[in-house]
């Protein structure tokens, strides 16, 4: 088949992530991979991949405006050349963009919804739900069927995949090293791995580190990524007072760089469709700690494949993390099963297959 994929842009986070792993999986199986976007810094990686990187103007959140006329006037170009069989789209604008090209050229299309959406009049109007919705837990399927009325039998359940291959456990030695390369101390290390929202609760596991602090005076919370709300967090910090013990890095496409530095793993979201960086904690056999909502419970199996947390709620938070950081045993225990429980219901080769199957029942 020649799938067409279709995201406003490939810089680093889930969604690219998403592409990526389906592009290395599907040109394995055979398949061209075609990805139009507005650009972004994993460009070169999706072309090493090999899939044929396609330019469009694409970079709006604006369900009516004329970057998707354009974008729709240069793939038409682009199909007579290419002869798609199918569009994958990943976000709400390019839902549009690929209904309006599956109309025209009377290709089908499928839609993955990473997460949840607000329910705008546009979404009632114009829903654009494809042939088929992936769904990426059983949480998002129920929000798109509440919520959004989309008939159950479009909605498929696929959840993300990693290579789990490229995780694993590191040794003392190598943990202590990458703490020192990134400015930390060798005591005990939080992290999370987010961009920096508020749907994401890092304000509630700041204020959490405060009590943590508390019993654990030498500990440190490592918060890797970027966004919108930097500096509030840091302002959070400083009010607190802890700021020598909170420390913001960069986002990192290869996440291994950071995990492999943290002794907790914490994803308090408040709202999560599954959560990649806490998919990719587990299976490098982290101890996690995660919000009680979403995809999350999908993941996190209460005292077996971590402990869960109220959401929005900091002390509980602290208290789940402080129960990891004062029992090793524990936290060991915790990390296999997670680390077991992703090899065996989360690889990237399951979701590439299942994918594929949604394709090929659209196509017929």
């Amino acid at each position: 088949m020649n799938i067409l994929h279709i995201a406003n842009h490939l810089n680093i986070g889930g969604i690219s992530s998403y592409i990526l792993t389906l592009t290395v999986g599907l040109k394995k199986r055979g398949h061209n991979i075609y990805i139009a976007s507005s650009g972004g810094l994993l460009v070169e990686r999706i072309k090493e991949a090999g899939a044929v990187y396609l330019p469009i103007p694409i970079k709006t959140k604006k369900e009516i405006s004329p970057k998707i006329l354009a974008s729709i006037i240069k793939l038409r170009r682009e199909n007579r050349r290419c002869k798609f069989d199918i569009i994958h789209a990943h976000t709400r604008t390019t839902q549009v963009l690929a209904a309006s090209l599956s109309k025209s050229l009377g290709i089908p299309y499928v839609v993955t919804c990473h997460g949840f959406f607000r329910r705008r009049i546009l979404r009632r109007v114009f829903p654009c739900w494809g042939n088929k919705v992936i769904a990426i837990s059983q949480q998002v399927k129920e929000h798109l069927a509440g919520d959004f009325k989309v008939e159950e039998n479009k909605i498929i359940v696929i959840h993300n995949g990693i290579d789990v291959n490229r995780f694993i456990v590191h040794s003392s030695w190598s943990k202590e090293k990458r703490k020192r390369e990134l400015g930390l101390t060798d005591n005990p290390v939080i992290g999370i791995v987010a961009r920096l929202s508020d749907v994401k609760g890092h304000a509630h596991l700041i204020k959490a580190m405060r009590d943590v602090l508390n019993k654990f005076p030498h500990a440190q919370l490592l918060i890797v990524g970027e966004g919108k709300t930097k500096d509030e967090l840091v302002k959070l910090t400083n009010s607190l007072g802890i700021a020598k013990s909170v420390f913001f890095k960069p986002e990192v496409f290869d996440t291994r760089e950071v995990l492999s530095a943290m002794d907790v793993f914490v994803m308090p979201s408040l709202k999560e469709g599954l959560g990649l960086g806490l998919m990719e904690a587990m299976a490098s056999g982290l101890p996690v700690v995660g919000s009680d909502v979403g995809g999350i419970k999908s993941l996190i199996n209460n005292n077996n494949t971590g402990l869960l947390a109220h959401p929005a709620d900091s002390i509980d938070l602290a208290d789940k993390i402080s129960v990891l950081l004062n029992d090793e045993t524990r936290r060991s225990a915790l990390g296999a099963a997670a680390q077991t429980f992703i090899l065996e219901n989360f690889s990237a080769d399951k979701m590439v297959l299942e994918t594929e199957k949604v394709y090929l029942e659209c196509v017929k």
